[in-house]
């Protein structure tokens, strides 16, 4: 079975943003993308799609990509699916470019391969570009996904969405008082060396939703400027000694908590269903929150690499447009690891495969409904600001632990 990996990090610099979106973002490259009017309705043949998933997102859609290829040969005669790390993602799409010879033509991923491709001036223009091919989003959209839509600022296309965390799981049986305060995180991980653990936000959701979500638990002056999180920074560093090196990805903090490595990691909604269901980590797992906690809300796109040609586009728009679709939504609840997973109003359990139903109910947990309703819900961070909290992190945190 496919192991989670959620990858969320709008990584971009303001500065690429207002150049991506001022210029001409698809010139000076050969057989760029068309603009909307020019791109036709359905493609001249049938096409081979290449999608690439960096964010793990197949395990939420790949029902979804199935579907379309049964219910459309005329656009589609094979999905080539392939998935890579994140960080892999941005150096293959601009070298393909580079070479004016593209091999992907969509990807899926989290906020930070979006980011970190708008950085580098990799995706198309999907939005308003493409919208006489798109759905009216503003209209089909939750209101939290109408919310991560904004953040991509045109150049992916909200997928999933969930209100993710930060959360932090652990392990009852040496855990039988776990904190509920972050200095009592901080008193547990010092009075129990190399037992509290969380992965590089780089390249982890549930650390990067841990990055986000403690500015607002510690009450720094404002939780959307990095630069300003004096109380982060110093709460981190300070827990830093007391850290296990930083794993590289979230999948290695969920085996050191199930081998009992570690007692306390941090994670998600999806990260303690999913994890869970697929016996990965054991299921009388607890997980619980921080005083002062508001939830991360995050998402998967769908992009396109700048450069792909006028059939290969309509292909993927109709995808697109057919991913939104409530049926295929309500595939997205999978087992859980995106929970809830639609992004999309008015796609409930109840019309998602028996399975994931079965799953939700044995694994899923009680107070997440209220928690979800009554809790706040913010954003993750813009896109500048990932980049320089990532920058921080390393200098401030990441730095102190190699010392």
């Amino acid at each position: 079975m496919t192991r989670p990996l959620h990858r969320y990090a709008l990584v971009v610099a303001a500065a690429a943003l207002v150049a991506a979106g001022c210029g001409a973002p698809d010139s000076g490259k050969p057989g760029t993308t068309a603009t909307g009017g020019s791109v036709p309705d359905k493609p001249s043949k049938p096409q081979t799609l290449n999608i690439m998933d960096v964010a793990g997102n197949l395990q939420l859609t790949q029902g979804i990509l199935d579907d379309f290829q049964k219910a459309h040969p005329e656009i589609v005669s094979k999905i080539v699916t392939t998935k890579a790390t994140a960080p892999e993602l941005a150096p293959k799409i601009k070298a393909e470019q580079d070479a004016g010879r593209l091999d992907i033509d969509m990807v899926l991923t989290g906020t930070d391969g979006l980011a970190a491709g708008i950085a580098q001036n990799l995706w198309a223009k999907l939005t308003p570009d493409h919208n006489a091919k798109l759905p009216a989003l503003g209209d089909i959209y939750t209101e939290d996904s109408l919310k991560m839509q904004e953040l991509a600022q045109g150049y992916g296309v909200v997928v999933t969405e969930y209100p993710a965390g930060p959360l932090i799981m652990y392990n009852p049986k040496t855990v039988p008082t776990p904190p509920t305060t972050a200095e009592e995180l901080l008193a547990y991980a010092k009075a129990h060396p190399k037992k509290v653990e969380y992965a590089q936000p780089r390249n982890s959701g549930p650390a990067r939703t841990l990055l986000m979500g403690l500015p607002y638990i510690l009450g720094d002056s404002n939780p959307k400027d990095p630069a300003t999180w004096d109380k982060t920074w110093a709460y981190l560093a300070e827990m830093a000694p007391y850290q296990p090196a930083y794993p590289g990805g979230t999948g290695q903090t969920m085996k050191d908590i199930a081998n009992g490595t570690v007692d306390i990691i941090a994670s998600t909604t999806g990260w303690d269903i999913n994890p869970r269901a697929l016996g990965t980590v054991p299921a009388e797992m607890k997980v619980g929150t921080l005083s002062g906690f508001r939830w991360i809300t995050d998402a998967h796109y769908m992009v396109v690499p700048r450069g792909i040609d006028k059939d290969k586009l309509s292909a993927v728009l109709n995808l697109m447009k057919f991913a939104l679709q409530p049926k295929e939504q309500a595939i997205t609840y999978d087992q859980g690891y995106f929970y809830p997973g639609p992004a999309v109003k008015g796609v409930t359990l109840d019309m998602a495969p028996q399975k994931s139903q079965d799953t939700i109910k044995q694994f899923g947990r009680p107070e997440y409904s209220d928690l979800i309703s009554s809790t706040p819900k913010e954003t993750s961070l813009p896109a500048d600001a990932q980049v320089k909290a990532f920058d921080l992190w390393d200098q401030k945190v990441g730095s102190v632990a190699k010392k």
